[in-house]
């Protein structure tokens, strides 16, 4: 109990900073004290040209690039173009930094596309009309002493930004892999993995706006793995999951697949949220705590099996709590809502307040419309 008041405490903290947060990129990039560094990085095949590295931060190896500015004080921005087919940016920092997206593509043989060693931000700028990818190899080279634990990994908060679009793409491990929060604001992201999670969170993911669709084709697979909260409060995502239950020995029971798995509290306010999860036992949403919708529009589907896992729309193990716009949630076997009751009746099953234009709600759909 102790611990989830702990993780509570620093939720409620961390949402504090990031509303008090600057994640205005270019207020960012022209606060720094000492001026700003930036350095342009354009691939070429198995080659890379590099200019504005006044400081020598940049070292290469064919197409692979590391980026050690851990002593530097300034504000550093690094502005990503071209295309490699075996190639890498590693970033070693403990100041926080920006890495613009400008048509960029990056394939990976034997690692990450983008690994961020500093547990500080990444502003991560998607370029206004660009299309960018990240992909990474079916195998890692495991020698190294840093973590890498997807495509596009960061130790520190990733913040999104910009209009373009960025398609990441996981072979191996996660697509996008994040030690501490993210928040998206901006841009138009696409994370699809045959191996994990689309995303992999510790500390909680925010929602803000722009456009997030995710794929995942795996057994056990989640769309947005979350450690602690998410909260959803604008724009669009669409989370797709196929993939059957896989047996965790340490738990000695069953892990299903599920487009949203958070360990703590879900929170939609607005937005538009939709899930579709097949395979056995797929979940929509799958909280270890409470979900709390009161606006925007939430639709979770599942199409699967019950063979060794039970398939649920929306899970809240510590209740759901429908307030407002329009939820849905619809499964062709078990409960379409479960908080944990045990009751047969469905409307024991989440709480409805308000005064809802429809509702309908039956053991396996619930309509609900404000």
């Amino acid at each position: 109990m102790m611990k989830k008041i702990m993780i509570w405490l620093m939720a409620a903290a961390m949402i504090t900073a990031c509303q008090n947060d600057d994640t205005d990129f270019s207020e960012y990039i022209n606060g720094g004290q000492s001026g700003v560094t930036t350095i342009s990085i354009a691939y070429n095949g198995t080659s890379v040209s590099i200019t504005g590295d006044t400081k020598g931060y940049v070292a290469t190896n064919g197409a692979d690039v590391t980026v050690n500015a851990t002593n530097s004080t300034d504000s550093l921005l690094l502005v990503l173009s071209g295309t490699t087919t075996d190639g890498s940016l590693l970033i070693f920092r403990e100041k926080q930094f920006g890495i613009k997206l400008n048509g960029v593509s990056i394939n990976n043989n034997d690692g990450p596309a983008i690994n961020n060693q500093c547990s500080k931000a990444l502003y991560l700028d998607v370029a206004d009309g660009t299309t960018n990818t990240l992909t990474d190899g079916t195998s890692y080279n495991e020698s190294v002493s840093y973590q890498q634990k997807g495509t596009l990994f960061s130790e520190g908060q990733i913040y999104f930004l910009g209009t373009g679009t960025l398609k990441v793409t996981g072979n191996s491990k996660n697509a996008i892999a994040c030690d501490d929060y993210i928040i998206m604001d901006q841009a138009t992201v696409y994370a699809n993995t045959t191996t994990g999670n689309g995303i992999k969170v510790n500390d909680g993911i925010w929602i803000n706006g722009g456009a997030l669709n995710i794929g995942v084709t795996a057994d056990g697979g989640r769309g947005i793995k979350c450690d602690s909260t998410v909260t959803i409060s604008g724009g669009t995502t669409i989370i797709t999951t196929s993939g059957d239950c896989v047996y965790d020995s340490d738990e000695q029971d069953y892990s299903s697949a599920a487009c949203i798995k958070c360990d703590y509290d879900f929170t939609m306010t607005a937005g538009k949220l939709v899930m579709n999860s097949s395979g056995d036992g797929g979940k929509g949403l799958n909280c270890s705590t409470k979900v709390a919708f009161s606006g925007g529009e939430l639709t979770a589907t599942t199409i699967g099996s019950n063979d060794n896992g039970k398939p649920k729309a929306v899970k809240g193990d510590g209740g759901i709590i429908v307030s407002g716009g329009t939820f849905k949630a619809n499964v062709n076997k078990s409960w379409a809502c479960d908080n944990g009751t045990d009751s047969e009746m469905p409307e024991d099953h989440l709480t409805v307040t308000g005064s809802p234009q429809t509702a309908t709600i039956t053991k396996k759909s619930v309509e609900i419309t404000y």
